[in-house]
């Protein structure tokens, strides 16, 4: 039971820090799917 809430942890970890460092390095949803052509009125 200790191992799975270690595993559940764990992952919940891992999808925060890579939520933050994608959106640090330029990959976030906003940027990614944004262009010049997009007018927002």
């Amino acid at each position: 039971m200790k191992s799975m809430y270690l595993a559940f942890l764990a992952s919940a970890l891992i999808a925060v820090a890579a939520h933050f460092g994608l959106d640090y390095a330029g990959f976030s949803t906003r940027d990614v799917t944004s262009g010049p052509d997009v007018r927002l009125d």
